[in-house]
């Protein structure tokens, strides 16, 4: 056990990984989920296994290795507004659109600092998975 919280976020370490029914190789494989820097939340551990749910509430459990601690969260609402600054009167940088893939940066309390494909901007955490609705990060 790591004696991280839990439930934490992580992303997919790989462009593949197997979920399996539990927590070792005997165990069957579920169906793969197939994206790098896939977000994943982590709600049990059992030796070097993690059990994982993705944005829609699928999940299983993985091996440890396939998993990242670095943050990526994916746009929950069509044309998501990215301001300047982490404030919905702020101006708007760019729109980011549902089922984006983008990397986690600061968040504040309301707003996380998301980037993807060269569009940067800070964006409220009600449109991301792969945060937590207290979290804040520097």
């Amino acid at each position: 056990m790591t004696n991280l919280p839990m439930p934490r976020f992580v992303s997919m370490k790989s462009e593949e990984g197997n979920v399996r029914r539990g927590p070792s190789l005997t165990h069957r494989v579920d169906w793969v989920f197939k994206h790098a820097n896939l977000p994943l939340q982590i709600v049990a551990e059992y030796g070097h296994w993690r059990r994982v749910q993705d944005a829609e509430g699928q999940g299983g459990w993985m091996h440890y290795s396939l998993l990242s601690g670095s943050r990526y969260v994916i746009v929950q609402e069509d044309k998501v507004s990215l301001y300047l600054t982490p404030n919905d009167a702020a101006a708007t940088r760019a729109y980011a659109e549902r089922g984006a893939l983008a990397r986690l940066g600061s968040c504040e309390l309301n707003f996380c600092e998301i980037s993807a494909q060269g569009a940067k901007g800070w964006a409220k955490k009600t449109d991301l998975w792969g945060v937590t609705p207290d979290e804040v990060r520097d």
